[in-house]
């Protein structure tokens, strides 16, 4: 079995864990407290710009892991053995944090990029994915 399905999935979650870092930088700087979590979507227009477009990278993050990572299992429990889905599974990880980077720095046409660069992983992932459940049926 190719752990590397598993590692991605492993990596990609831990990208969705990393989101918080800029959210948190820019929560800080707009003097988060303890009541703002009574609230936290309010305190969001306290934010600064790169610390909203932090917020909406780390949201969007949430999103695309849960098209990703229905993939890589699928990968992962049909035995996926395509060098093509490796390279894919091991790909997502890094666009997507090259997406948020790019998110939280205001770079438009790189953010898109990365985040159409992940969608394609994904989806290389899925047609692998279902190419081997169908050659096993």
């Amino acid at each position: 079995m190719d752990a590397s399905f598993a590692w991605s999935l492993l990596l990609a979650a831990g990208v969705v864990v990393s989101s918080l870092v800029p959210l948190g930088a820019a929560r800080s700087q707009a003097n988060f407290q303890l009541s703002d979590l009574a609230a936290p979507r309010a305190m969001a227009d306290r934010l600064p710009e790169w610390g909203k477009r932090a917020n909406w990278a780390h949201l969007n993050s949430f999103e695309a892991f849960t098209l990703f990572a229905p993939a890589a299992l699928l990968c992962l429990v049909s035995q996926v053995h395509n060098p093509v889905a490796v390279v894919a599974a091991w790909t997502y990880p890094a666009l997507r944090l090259a997406y948020i980077a790019a998110y939280v720095a205001n770079l438009p046409p790189l953010r898109s990029l990365c985040w159409a660069g992940a969608m394609v992983c994904t989806g290389i992932l899925y047609l692998e994915g279902l190419k081997a459940v169908l050659a096993a049926g």
